[in-house]
């Protein structure tokens, strides 16, 4: 048992946990981190090695609408943040079409009669909309019409999350792509560049440039854990959480901890910030909860993900940070090309490193399937989509990583609710931070945010700030600005969800 009375014991030393670990300890506050990796940090952001090759586990642009979120990257890292065009593909049937969609390149590359079935489909959308639309496809379809959609939308979304666009609500559209339509794809295909300073006025989805760490994302957060460590603080890798024991007599908290030995830890603190997952949190708490609370934990769900890294001798054929594989006959959803994220992602320059992205859950056959089978269908569907030979594929390994999404299914939020109420009530130095800690879908800098505040309400003393408010673009607002409705819309990120009567109202 170590005698190192923290102000908080922090989960996990993904983008959440060390940014509330950072902030703690810039304050001179006392923080210790465990992470359940024994090599890496950086959680879905770190970047994994492999023979001096880099890879990033989905590919991470750094930028935010929160100026907040940006300064502390450049904080961190500084001149070793890069900024890289974005440069982007779909993937159909045999051709590759510009991302954000150029409407002459792609109706000329689809043909005359495709071209005109696609133009009359968009017409009748435009005049016979769906109103309200109630899913994801009727979303799309009133944007782009039925056949754009069929072509460019529909097969990539239902690989990722593994449901019919029919069952996604079309919130989920509105989110992730608000503001896109044929006519503003028109517009920014017209336009010759955006620049970084003035992208809060422009559409997410069509954002041309980013700032990247050049080792990749988990150089950002190999340099925040060094940092913490300098002011004090502690990042402890091959530490599984197994308990949170809560005492009420004093507010504070004894944390196990397994090692890769098999020996358990034991640290304490006045706090605890968590980020792992929230069903497995509320397995591990003491006082145990009521029954009732643990199955509402065991019932959040999941998206998994996994990485096949290919290791290819360049040919140029492939020069875009990503491609979107929206053809059915290839199980593979994107395709990232490292080295045009950063030259240095590669040792050498006359080789490639490939991500081959797979969606899927832990219990299905993907998952599950042995190394050499994932890495010879990722090679051979490689050379199916034509961005390089067989022959020229010369290694591969198979990153997975479990808990990639949370799920967001008919119930999940009053799971979810059940969960906040009993834990607000009874562990009031508990605070969830991030998206598994909060089960909510984010970008990195939505967790930061979140760890951001929850940190600073500690360092407060009281809630200065409902880290349930942040929204997607990593706003927030002071607790008890916003009214109960109103908060609720601020804080809930817009996720695939069914588009039932039932989930709709409980999304209102």
């Amino acid at each position: 048992m170590s005698d190192r009375q923290n102000k908080a014991v922090i989960v996990g030393a993904g983008p959440a946990g060390l940014t509330a670990a950072y902030e703690l300890c810039k304050h001179r506050q006392t923080v210790t981190v465990l992470e359940g990796d024994p090599d890496y940090v950086g959680g879905i952001a770190r970047t994994v090695q492999y023979k001096g090759f880099r890879f990033d586990i989905g590919g991470h642009r750094f930028f935010s609408k929160s100026r907040e979120v940006e300064d502390l990257w450049t904080e961190i890292l500084g001149p070793d943040l890069l900024e890289r065009p974005r440069s982007s593909r779909i993937y159909y049937r045999g051709q590759f079409y510009s991302y954000p969609l150029r409407l002459f390149e792609a109706l000329g590359k689809l043909g005359f009669p495709e071209a005109i079935r696609c133009m009359l489909s968009f017409l009748h959308a435009r005049m016979q909309p769906t109103i309200p639309p109630r899913s994801y496809q009727d979303w799309i379809v009133n944007q782009f019409g039925r056949r754009l959609f069929e072509i460019f939308f529909k097969t990539y979304t239902e690989k990722i999350w593994g449901m019919s666009c029919r069952e996604i609500s079309a919130d989920w559209a509105a989110q992730r792509i608000k503001g896109l339509s044929l006519g503003s794809a028109i517009k920014n295909a017209l336009r010759s560049s955006f620049r970084r300073t003035s992208s809060s006025g422009v559409i997410k989805t069509l954002i041309d440039s980013f700032r990247y760490p050049r080792l990749g994302p988990g150089m950002m957060w190999e340099t925040c854990a060094a940092k913490v460590r300098e002011m004090g603080g502690e990042v402890i890798l091959g530490r599984k959480v197994i308990r949170c024991t809560f005492s009420k007599a004093d507010q504070s908290w004894i944390v196990s901890a397994s090692t890769p030995d098999g020996d358990i830890e034991i640290y304490r603190g006045d706090h605890v910030i968590s980020s792992m997952p929230m069903r497995e949190l509320v397995a591990l708490l003491e006082p145990r909860l009521a029954d009732s609370v643990l199955h509402s934990g065991s019932s959040l769900r999941y998206r998994d993900f996994l990485t096949v890294g290919l290791i290819v001798r360049d040919r140029k054929r492939f020069e875009d940070n990503w491609i979107y594989i929206h053809d059915p006959v290839v199980r593979v959803g994107r395709i990232q090309n490292y080295k045009a994220w950063s030259p240095e992602m590669v040792p050498d320059a006359r080789f490639c490193g490939y991500g081959m992205e797979y969606f899927c859950f832990e219990d299905d056959g993907l998952w599950s399937a042995p190394d050499t089978q994932l890495i010879a269908m990722a090679k051979n569907e490689l050379a199916q989509v034509g961005l390089a030979e067989t022959k020229d594929v010369l290694d591969g390994c198979v990153i997975r990583q479990p808990k990639a999404y949370p799920v967001y299914d008919d119930v999940y939020k009053s799971h979810v609710q059940v969960v906040r109420e009993v834990l607000d009530r009874n562990y009031p130095t508990l605070h969830l931070v991030g998206r598994n800690g909060m089960h909510k879908y984010n970008n990195q800098d939505h967790a930061m945010m979140t760890a951001l505040l929850a940190a600073r309400n500690i360092l407060a003393g009281r809630e200065l700030y409902d880290v349930w408010q942040v929204n997607q673009d990593a706003e927030y607002h002071e607790a008890g600005e916003a009214g109960a409705e109103e908060a609720l819309k601020l804080g809930e990120r817009l996720v695939p969800m069914p588009a039932t009567e039932e989930g709709k109202r409980r999304a209102a």
